[in-house]
């Protein structure tokens, strides 16, 4: 794993300032901008994720078709890092979230294509050890920015776009002297074909599906959550980001080893079990009590990890080698509309508990982690013909690395297979 450690540096870095801001969303808010709406202290979110949304497929897209990562990941970082530094600026709200929607596109930009990196520089039947190393930086980075971030904002939130926007600088420095493009196979497929992907390769749409509801709820959490912590449970800047930390920092360590396992055990059965305990884990965390949400939150960090690597794992197997930047585009764009949207249903499911009369907390807790039993309910069928699959030798997944090679395994209720072409084909 030489080869991808400095990529997952990298990756670890990217992600302090991102989730810096996590414990300050009330500073950044409300702080700055007194009389704030319940919807637009949420939408410094929704626009970041807005931006990645938007940047999710197109630089998978771009760099599929120029044939390099590095080339995109170095400018996007200068962009990332200039996008910080305006943001300390005296704005107004709409100019910030702007500002907020640029550093979201860049961010996914870096992000994207250094994951795709990674698995192009995997050895054959190792993307599991290596994006699951990747996967551990990221939310180790993510884990470890909650707690930069509570520190730094107690004495000025401001500081966060200063500190994370000289990092993004130094980084970029870093990629353009350090990274080494892998090559790719052959040359990409037409633009056309490469946005059919996901429906000619329908295996994907399972851990883009699962994807979509995890970043949803993340998005729940570091918004409505997070706001939850700051104005009901009356958490300071400082605890916000401990509690955010005791979540983040098992799913880190973790990670790694859950990306090693599915080289071991089928991953299918790790993504669906990992998002029912999950939804449980969102469940009670409504109902916990001030000094059970450390506990409860490191519980949920370390569900979390077993339904992460495998979903990296499964979109990586799938893709054939000179499409990976694409499919793991579409992974990233399926994540960033749940997050996008995660902020957006945590507003939404308020408004609504409290126009019915009820009481919005617990009630949003359990409304939202219903939506992991939901995904897997919604698509047993795929999960369970996915599953039997990898037991039964001869069908398209490597029983030995769990590696999805051929195009043969349909889905029940569709006329074709997951890659879109007939069985025989």
């Amino acid at each position: 794993m030489t080869r991808i450690w400095p990529i997952a540096l990298g990756i670890f870095f990217l992600m302090l300032p991102v989730t810096a801001m996590v414990p300050l969303l009330h500073e950044l808010t409300e702080g700055r901008y007194p009389g704030l709406s319940e919807l637009d202290r949420h939408l410094f979110m929704s626009a970041h994720m807005a931006g990645a949304l938007v940047f999710a497929v197109i630089a998978g897209l771009w760099s599929d078709r120029l044939g390099q990562r590095k080339r995109l990941i170095v400018p996007a970082l200068l962009v990332n890092g200039l996008v910080l530094l305006l943001m300390l600026g005296p704005w107004p709200y709409g100019v910030q979230l702007g500002l907020r929607f640029i550093e979201g596109c860049a961010h996914m930009t870096v992000l994207s294509l250094a994951m795709t990196l990674a698995a192009d520089r995997a050895p054959g039947g190792r993307e599991g050890g290596a994006l699951g190393m990747v996967g551990a930086a990221m939310s180790l980075g993510v884990a470890s920015g909650a707690v930069l971030g509570g520190r730094l904002g107690a004495q000025s939130p401001e500081a966060v776009f200063l500190w994370g926007g000289a990092l993004m600088l130094v980084l970029a420095i870093f990629a353009a002297l350090v990274l080494r493009d892998a090559p790719i196979g052959r040359r990409p497929e037409r633009l056309r074909e490469l946005l059919m992907l996901a429906l000619r390769r329908r295996a994907l749409l399972v851990p883009y599906a699962f994807t979509f509801v995890d970043r949803l709820t993340v998005g729940f959490i570091i918004s409505t959550v997070s706001l939850y912590f700051a104005t009901v449970l009356g958490f300071d800047p400082v605890r916000i980001g401990l509690v955010m930390a005791a979540f983040l920092l098992p799913f880190a360590i973790l990670t790694y080893p859950a990306g090693l396992l599915c080289q071991r055990w089928d991953p299918v059965v790790m993504m669906a079990a990992g998002s029912l305990l999950y939804g449980l884990f969102l469940a009670a965390l409504g109902f916990a009590p001030p000094d059970w949400i450390l506990p409860v939150m490191a519980l949920g960090g370390v569900v979390a990890a077993l339904m992460f690597a495998p979903s990296l794992v499964l979109v990586s197997r799938i893709a054939e080698p000179s499409q990976r930047a694409t499919a793991m585009g579409g992974f990233h764009l399926s994540g960033s509309i749940g997050f996008m949207l995660g902020p957006l249903v945590g507003v939404g499911a308020l408004t609504l508990l409290r126009a019915a009369g009820w009481a919005p907390y617990p009630g949003v807790f359990v409304l939202v982690g219903a939506l992991e039993a939901l995904v897997v309910i919604a698509f047993l069928p795929w999960l369970l013909r996915l599953h039997q699959a990898s037991k039964t030798p001869g069908t398209p997944v490597d029983h030995n690395h769990g590696a999805i090679t051929g195009a043969e395994a349909k889905i029940p209720g569709t006329a074709g297979d997951f890659s879109g072409r007939r069985a025989g084909e």
